[in-house]
């Protein structure tokens, strides 16, 4: 819910100047919570105020956040006494630099619904808790939302990132333009905007990003479209890899895949759309053809009765299963020059400065033998000696400077390796598997349409690289290995979720080996 505070009326969230204020500011590593801090100290002090700020560190990156605390009481004459902390229930503002940031901050109770104005960027981080779940780990965010809403006298919240990041600043200065937008000090805009000029670097772009977000926290400026509508992305850089093609070419060649996909029944357009954008920038136009030849035949299989969930759950997955993680795909995505583009905004490089980039890799001979021919790749791993032999001389970390031509032409020379990637082992296993599992999806369809729909949302188990990807392989056929037993029963498809639900909460696997025994008892 955004809070919109006229500017024209009377500041009736503003503070008794005669007692003390208490500010807190929760912010990760990067975010320019000490800057926020100093600037707000600074309007204090300006305003004729006499301000005090502390910082408690947090631990790691995203494993705790530093927390800035100021107070500050007009200058009477006499020195207040100070806290060096917040206490729950005796916080006035809370600031958060990013949503589940809130959240922490209210089961701290550092806000209360009497008293606290809460200001929070809604954009998320992931949080480690989040990042190791194997399956979908994040934390609803609409339940923050909710819960801050109840929790908080005042509750403020619109992507400050995206206006920091559209005007080329951190998110400190868009926290600090919706601190004056709440009207939440009895301090003016002036104010603000003079202790950030004061800091002499980056004043453009800071007073940008703080007046778009004290508009927005006072309702003057409309939330944009690119926080609710989804873009879709720009058309794939085709490649063909069967011959040279000319742009004329390999523009007809996606004009005759997009008419294809025009022609599909409309609920699975857009999934088959964002399917088909993602297996050609993977490979090539080619490629994109036989992608749509294997979604037809889930097609002929559907219907609009059944919502064409089985469908749209082929074009999900099999996009996602023929666009495999391997040596040829991570090294063409580091020698991108989106990428770099990316790295130099992201870390915030000045135009003319020289920036240097470290990739590190560490390839396994699987990995080796992958991008050999299918009959060198195979003769290899079935020699277990001579495979031993390479594994000692490949199965190493190794260092290497993209920013340098030698390092740069390395990984260059692997991604260009994609236009072969046909004719290799790692691509032979990786079809085989595809198709062992289409069809076993596709063979259900017609006995037991929501088991067969189950079985190709099970491709979601499989994802990452190396040592990952085994692991993940490893689950998807345990998951899978539960079928002959459930077959024919009435709920097979929902034993089927279940067991990929527990693969995907737990990364050991305790609780899909539990649910597999309960499974095994149901064939007895």
């Amino acid at each position: 819910m955004l809070d919109q505070a006229s500017p024209l009326r009377p500041k009736a969230g503003a503070l008794d100047d005669e007692r003390v204020i208490k500010l807190a500011v929760l912010a990760v590593g990067g975010q320019g919570g000490g800057v926020l801090a100093d600037w707000i100290t600074d309007v204090a002090e300006r305003n004729g105020y006499i301000a005090q700020s502390t910082s408690v560190a947090g631990v790691a990156q995203r494993t705790g956040a530093t927390i800035y605390y100021i107070e500050m009481a007009r200058d009477t004459g006499r020195l207040p006494v100070f806290a060096l902390s917040p206490s729950q229930g005796d916080v006035d503002i809370l600031i958060a630099a990013e949503l589940m940031e809130a959240g922490r901050a209210i089961i701290r109770g550092f806000v209360t619904p009497e008293r606290t104005t809460l200001i929070t960027s809604s954009h998320r981080i992931a949080a480690v808790s989040e990042k190791i779940e194997p399956g979908d780990g994040r934390a609803s965010s609409e339940k923050v939302r909710a819960t801050a809403e109840a929790a908080a006298k005042r509750f403020i919240a619109f992507d400050m990132e995206k206006i920091a990041a559209d005007n080329g600043t951190m998110i400190s200065a868009s926290l600090l333009g919706a601190l004056a937008g709440s009207d939440a000090l009895p301090f003016t805009r002036e104010s603000y905007e003079q202790a950030i000029g004061a800091g002499g670097r980056g004043v453009k772009a800071s007073l940008a990003a703080f007046g778009a977000a004290c508009d927005r926290a006072r309702g003057i400026a409309a939330a944009p479209a690119g926080e609710t509508a989804v873009a879709k992305p720009a058309a794939p850089e085709a490649r063909s890899t069967a011959k040279v093609s000319g742009p004329e070419t390999l523009l007809k060649g996606w004009q005759e895949l997009a008419a294809r996909v025009a022609a599909l029944p409309e609920p699975l357009r857009d999934m088959a759309e964002r399917g088909l954008r993602k297996v050609v920038d993977y490979q090539d136009i080619a490629y994109g053809g036989e992608y749509l030849d294997r979604l037809d035949k889930a097609v002929a299989l559907d219907n609009a009765e059944r919502g064409y969930a089985l469908s749209i759950a082929a074009a999900k997955h099999l996009a996602n299963a023929m666009c495999y993680d391997d040596m040829i795909r991570v090294a063409d995505l580091k020698t991108r020059s989106t990428r770099d583009r990316r790295v130099r905004k992201e870390v915030g490089v000045k135009e003319g400065s020289v920036l240097q980039v470290t990739e590190y890799f560490h390839p396994r001979i699987e990995e080796f033998c992958g991008t050999l021919p299918a009959g060198l790749g195979g003769y290899i791993e079935s020699r277990p000696r001579l495979a031993a032999f390479l594994d000692r001389r490949i199965n190493r970390g190794r260092h290497i400077r993209t920013d340098s031509f030698t390092g740069f032409a390395m990984l260059w020379l692997i991604g260009g390796l994609r236009r072969w990637r046909r004719r290799l082992l790692r691509h032979k296993v990786e079809l085989e598997h595809l198709e062992r599992w289409y069809g076993l999806a596709l063979g259900h369809a017609r006995q037991d349409y929501a088991l067969a729909t189950e079985v190709l949302n099970c491709r979601r188990l499989i994802k990452g690289y190396s040592d990952t990807h085994a692991r993940a392989q490893s689950k998807f056929d345990r998951v899978l290995s539960a079928l002959p037993t459930l077959k024919g029963r009435d709920d097979a498809a929902a034993w089927i979720r279940r067991l990929r639900e527990a693969a995907l909460k737990d990364e050991k696997g305790d609780m899909l080996d539990g649910a597999l025994k309960t499974v095994a008892t149901l064939g007895r």
